[in-house]
């Protein structure tokens, strides 16, 4: 399984952008998520979707600014973030787990295969 995230970039405050990740090889129908990772930070959870169902879940401090999708036949998971904030500036990183369940969906080392991390800045 590889995982492509990409989509970051430089924005303002206030902004929008939307991330993807694409996936290939046997990925299965678990759980796929987006983390993220400030510097001097450890990585945080920031919204996952259970692949066959649709069922979404977020951390509860970006609820309603950030929205998970996910396109089935492109294999490809999205992360929508709108009205950014500076501290939202972190790498961000998509990834899918074969084995989670809802009480650790949130927790990175439920996840098996990771991205390559995609930058995110948010300038005031």
């Amino acid at each position: 399984v590889q995982l492509q995230a990409s989509g970051g970039g430089l924005v303002q405050a206030g902004g929008s952008l939307r991330l993807s990740c694409a996936a290939s090889g046997q990925t299965g129908r678990n759980y796929r998520a987006w983390f993220r990772q400030a510097p001097g930070k450890e990585r945080e959870f920031v919204a996952a979707i259970k692949w066959g169902g649709g069922y979404t879940y977020y951390a509860d401090s970006l609820k309603g600014r950030f929205a998970v999708s996910r396109d089935m036949a492109k294999d490809t998971l999205y992360l929508q973030m709108d009205n950014l904030k500076p501290e939202d500036t972190a790498a961000y990183y998509c990834a899918l787990s074969l084995s989670a369940i809802t009480s650790n969906l949130r927790n990175a080392v439920a996840y098996h295969y990771w991205g390559q991390g995609t930058q995110v800045t948010v300038s005031s």
